[in-house]
């Protein structure tokens, strides 16, 4: 079986990247704009390291009245730099490449001006398989229901593009790249195979082309 992971042993420890609404998945690519000093600081960090993993994880979201300053999500995704440029102004654009998801751990006391954990990845081992697939998978229902969205939403794809796309391409890229709730994201990363993962997905493109306040049956 082929592994897309071919970086030696996982870090014991992550640089995290806390970002709202930023979704990676293993096999998936995310591009990034870095401009706060302390995440300038951190990709150079990361850089010197011979994995180069950037852990990326969402902030948690609190009920109104509840402060949850500081809070982070249980999973999140380790994503390798792939890609890296400088502007003249001083930012970093780079893009990361999903390796694996993992459980947060404890804090790493440390001088540095970011985030650094403790993670397991004990409970994602199928993320590391290049050839993971989804047999259910209908490739005319889906795209049909992706043109649906599209036309409701007013996005303009590259269709051709999508329709050739392998079906696990096709399922990450969606998750990253549709503008789902923070929630809504957090939702497609914790499903536990790429088909949960395309059920997930499928059931928010209805819920957008629906909208909230149509409760008919899904057909």
């Amino acid at each position: 079986m082929a592994r897309a992971h071919t970086l030696g042993p996982l870090p014991e420890t992550l640089a995290l990247f806390p970002l709202p609404g930023a979704l990676l998945l293993p096999h998936a690519r995310l591009p990034l704009n870095i401009f706060e000093p302390r995440y300038l600081a951190m990709v150079d960090d990361v850089l010197k390291t011979d994995h180069r993993l950037i852990g990326m994880i969402q902030p948690m979201a609190a009920p109104e009245g509840i402060d949850a300053k500081g809070r982070l999500q249980r999973i999140g995704c380790a994503g390798r730099i792939v890609a890296f440029m400088e502007t003249d102004d001083g930012r970093y654009r780079i893009t990361l490449g999903g390796v694996s998801r993992f459980r947060l751990g404890a804090a790493i006391d440390s001088f540095s001006p970011y985030l650094r954990h403790k993670v397991s990845w004990d409970s994602f081992a199928e993320d590391l398989d290049a050839e993971a697939t989804d047999i259910a998978f209908d490739r005319a229902e889906f795209l049909d229901q992706l043109a649906r969205y599209f036309k409701a939403t007013g996005y303009a794809p590259d269709w051709e593009s999508l329709k050739a796309a392998p079906a696990p391409l096709l399922i990450n890229a969606l998750s990253v790249l549709c503008p789902f709730s923070t929630d809504e994201k957090q939702a497609l990363l914790e499903a536990p195979s790429l088909t949960n993962r395309r059920e997930t997905l499928q059931t928010l493109l209805e819920f957008a082309v629906r909208g909230p306040d149509d409760e008919s049956p899904l057909q």
